[in-house]
């Protein structure tokens, strides 16, 4: 089993991811797993590592057993392929607001007959062993992660068409921008959110994709959408809770 998060949301439990944006050391992979996360979301679109960064990390997830998934940057699809082949076991593409990219991601990332990925040499996923090229190409088309992330009210007019593009598994909802395209930063719980959730969910639903959810810090408000069936949810990012931590020991010490 290469991605247990696609194999725990298949089994319909809720999956736990945390975003990387500064975080540098491949030792963050198992710190990630012993907290208790089932993926981590590696950002590309506003961190500043680079690949070999992301490879590094990448690789070492694997091992220990917890998903490595990259956010590439805003129509970064010539990133994808060789993200893929150095360790990554899914790719999030932000700002999806036709189907026709969300096509081009599936395209781009699966190998044949799904797709037109290339073929590379040995890779991480099988410790660079000689394998099987068939049996491996479509275990890594079945093991894959594919995430479309809607973040605007145009997205959330085409959903209906993003996802029913075959061979996304993941609908995510980049909240935060969402929110501040809908007029209503920050307010996370605002009824048009609330509506842009619903609206998404029935799509998942209706094309089975599962449901993802990012940016959403108020746990009642994480809990809403967590029962509305988004059970990818990005719980939060290195920089948040390290601050969090943080400043609870000083005021701790202090108080």
């Amino acid at each position: 089993m290469l991605n247990n998060t696609k194999n725990k949301l298949q089994n319909g439990e809720l999956t736990l991811g945390v975003g990387l944006v500064q975080s540098r050391t491949v030792e963050v992979a198992p710190l990630m797993k012993t907290a208790g996360f089932d993926w981590l979301f590696i950002d590309l679109e506003h961190g500043a590592m680079n690949t070999e960064t992301v490879a590094q990390i990448s690789a070492m997830a694997i091992k220990t057993d917890i998903t490595p998934i990259v956010r590439v940057p805003i129509n970064g699809y010539s990133m994808i392929s060789r993200i893929l082949d150095n360790g990554a076991m899914g790719i999030v593409l932000p700002h999806v607001e036709t189907a026709q990219e969300a096509e081009k991601l599936v395209d781009i990332a699966r190998f044949t007959p799904e797709g037109s990925r290339g073929v590379g040499g040995g890779i991480v996923q099988y410790d660079y062993k000689n394998i099987n090229l068939k049996h491996a190409t479509q275990e890594l088309n079945d093991q894959t992660l594919l995430v479309a992330m809607v973040e605007t009210p145009n997205a959330i007019s085409a959903i209906d068409e993003i996802a029913s593009v075959d061979g996304i598994d993941v609908i995510m909802i980049g909240t935060n921008d969402l929110a501040m395209a809908s007029g209503c930063p920050q307010d996370f719980g605002n009824k048009i959110i609330v509506e842009h959730y619903k609206k998404v969910a029935e799509a998942c639903n209706k094309y089975n994709k599962f449901l993802g959810s990012g940016g959403v810090k108020d746990a009642e408000i994480a809990k809403k959408y967590i029962d509305m069936g988004a059970h990818f949810f990005l719980a939060g990012q290195d920089i948040g809770f390290l601050l969090s931590a943080s400043k609870d020991r000083v005021d701790l010490l202090k108080g």
